[in-house]
């Protein structure tokens, strides 16, 4: 799950870490009372209009402007809030702005990036920073790797103090500032474990004209199935960020992330589901979706993948690859030909079953009498659901 802006510096605030403050708003009409409390409160004269949306790169696209006055911010506000902003992270569509973070504008000395993330080769946690804070760390990654230093976290030790201070050294800190970034890196790390996060990241992390550290931007996702034990971080999910498809899915425990293809998959598994992609590009195709129905697919479950599938106006056939296992292959046969007689496809479904009672399903299916495309093999499958999305089967 990803959170907002303003709500990850809500976070890191929590825990004692400097942030760039202010307020958000959700409608023009609250932009005054925003400008006075940042400037009562925070004693700004100067602010920084923010869209706050879940994509990166806001500021090349038009989203966050400095406003060197009151007059200047509460135009900036006008045209922040309700544009469709476009970024490399948005896609062309873009994304409805819906709220702006009003906040104080600081004088910025040095700029550097911070993250923690899950290193899965090592098993271990990462912590990592640089001294190129305000790009965009793949570009780092590319141009400037030996900019990039990174800290492996030994389970159940945590952030040790030296590691702190090598990470303090490698951004070239020294004094109260290097005292004042070990801290925040063992802060950051303890919210980061504590509250089950997948990244914490910080970019640009700055330091002032004054010689304080502070985050001026936040991003934080967080592990989905650990957010039963965090109602307090599950209650700032923010649905309209989401994609609905994705949304919806999720209402019936079923695990979809749409692509750009047009093929679309329902498989059981996450391993097969990633599988089933991986042939259906080999064969020349492209898939819509994944979408994993887990070991329980009933009628039901067939039914509601249908629905998401097809919402997506780009798919042109529909393959279905279920291994049987714990479920038998001709209770899933049985769930498929319903769930086709009920919705009236309008697309080509290429089914292919294995696993127990496998030969029974096709049988099922063969003598069903709806629109089907059975499958003997993966090759099988994937070779007639491509040729189906292109029109030539």
């Amino acid at each position: 799950m990803k959170i907002h802006e303003y709500q990850a510096k809500e976070l890191l605030k929590g825990y004692g870490i400097p942030i760039q403050d202010g307020v958000t708003i959700d409608d023009a009409s609250q932009s005054g009372a925003a400008l006075d409390r940042v400037s009562d409160e925070l004693g700004a004269g100067q602010f920084v209009i923010k869209a706050q949306v879940h994509a990166g790169g806001r500021g090349k696209g038009g989203g966050v402007k400095f406003s060197p006055d009151r007059e200047s911010a509460l135009e900036n506000i006008g045209r922040i809030l309700g544009m469709t902003l476009v970024t490399h992270q948005t896609g062309a569509e873009g994304r409805l702005v819906k709220k702006v973070m009003v906040a104080q504008a600081l004088d910025i000395a040095k700029e550097f990036y911070a993250a923690i993330t899950l290193d899965r080769a090592r098993g271990m946690d990462v912590f990592m920073v640089s001294s190129e804070g305000g790009m965009e760390i793949e570009e780092v990654a590319k141009t400037a790797p030996e900019k990039i230093v990174k800290e492996a976290v030994v389970p159940g030790f945590g952030l040790r103090p030296f590691q702190a201070r090598n990470l303090a050294a490698a951004l070239g800190l020294d004094g109260p500032a290097a005292r004042q970034a070990v801290g925040m890196f063992q802060k950051l790390y303890r919210l980061y474990r504590e509250l089950d996060c997948s990244i914490v990241e910080i970019n640009p992390l700055i330091v002032t004209e004054q010689g304080d550290l502070v985050a001026l931007d936040a991003k934080i996702n967080f592990d989905d199935n650990a957010l039963y034990l965090h109602p307090d971080v599950a209650a700032m999910r923010d649905l309209d960020e989401e994609d609905p498809a994705e949304v919806e899915a999720g209402k019936y425990h079923l695990n979809y992330i749409k692509l750009d293809g047009n093929v679309g998959c329902m498989v059981n598994g996450a391993g097969l589901a990633m599988a089933t992609m991986d042939i259906i590009k080999q064969r020349g195709g492209s898939p819509a979706n994944f979408l994993d129905v887990g070991g329980g697919a009933n009628v039901e479950t067939v039914k509601n993948g249908f629905r998401i599938i097809l919402s997506d106006p780009n798919v042109k056939a529909v393959l279905i690859n279920i291994f049987g296992g714990i479920v038998r292959c001709d209770r899933i046969a049985n769930g498929i030909i319903e769930a086709v007689r009920e919705l009236d496809l309008n697309v080509p479904v290429v089914v292919r079953l294995a696993g127990t009672n496998a030969e029974v399903a096709k049988e099922l299916l063969a003598n069903s009498g709806v629109s089907i495309i059975s499958a003997d093999s993966f090759e099988d499958a994937a070779d007639k659901v491509v040729a189906a999305a292109k029109g030539i089967y």
